[in-house]
């Protein structure tokens, strides 16, 4: 599945398997900036190869509707300046997902995931239909906490030992955003 989203001067695309260079560039440049929010990674996590191989796997899931998994590109440089996905779409009565997302180093408090978010949100409540978008962050993460509450997100509860993130059982602050268009 190829899909563009664009945004002055950024846009957002599927990520394939032609785009590993860029994502093994980007999260080989962020590593220590992404360590304390991500879980620890075996050694061979970023090769060429594995990175292939999760973008193939990545593709075919946003062809079926599961998961959507987009790079944010610039459009002067080319370059990979972030992550937004939203994973483990559930359909029937639920119609929801999870919201992921990173952002490189040097491109913190631009305004570049905000933008980034405004657009694929869009296309989510939009394009896909889903009616909810759940997400969670570290309750020290005070910049995600920021990026969601722009987005319009509201705490829905607190989830004590919730991911194995940077090798420790981190409790999470647990939002969600519900489809402004179902609200009555």
């Amino acid at each position: 599945m190829e899909l563009e989203l664009s945004i002055d001067n950024l846009y957002l695309k599927i990520l394939t398997p032609e785009d590993a260079p860029q994502v093994q560039n980007y999260f080989a440049v962020n590593h220590n900036h992404l360590a304390p929010w991500e879980p620890l990674r075996p050694e061979n996590f970023y090769s060429r190869a594995q990175v292939h191989q999760r973008l193939v796997n990545s593709q075919a899931e946003a062809a079926l509707g599961s998961s959507y998994q987009f790079g944010i590109m610039s459009r002067i440089s080319g370059e990979m300046l972030g992550v937004v996905s939203f994973t483990g779409v559930v359909r029937g009565v639920f119609q929801a997902c999870h919201l992921g997302y990173s952002l490189a180093e040097n491109q913190q408090g631009r305004g570049v995931m905000t933008q980034a978010l405004n657009r694929a949100i869009k296309f989510i409540f939009e394009d896909v239909g889903l009616h909810r978008i759940m997400a969670g962050y570290i309750p020290n993460n005070e910049k995600s906490a920021r990026v969601l509450q722009r987005q319009g997100f509201e705490k829905e509860g607190y989830a004590k030992s919730y991911l194995k993130i940077a090798g420790q059982w981190q409790d999470h602050v647990l939002v969600s955003l519900i489809n402004p268009a179902h609200l009555s």
